[in-house]
């Protein structure tokens, strides 16, 4: 699944275009690599996203196409 779809879908980002303006902008990394949008997320995958000053990190759990809003928390995992 692509990075900014992920993103989106497991609402660690609101919106798909927010997702990919942030993967452009070089603050998303996946398993310590800065990532394109376009970039494969795989189950097992270190997703860490800088907001501001803050910085978010999670494990991917599990890649689904949609999800509802109260199944979206078991796709990741905080670290």
């Amino acid at each position: 699944m692509r990075l900014d779809k992920f993103l989106k879908v497991s609402r660690l980002i609101k919106r798909r275009t927010v997702a990919n303006e942030a993967c452009n902008a070089g603050r998303v990394m996946i398993n310590g690599k800065v990532a394109k949008a376009s970039s494969d997320v795989k189950i097992g995958d270190i997703i860490e996203i800088g907001f501001g000053s803050k910085s978010v990190k999670v494990q991917v759990l599990d890649l689904t196409e949609t999800v509802k809003k109260d199944e979206a928390k078991d796709l990741i995992k905080y670290l």
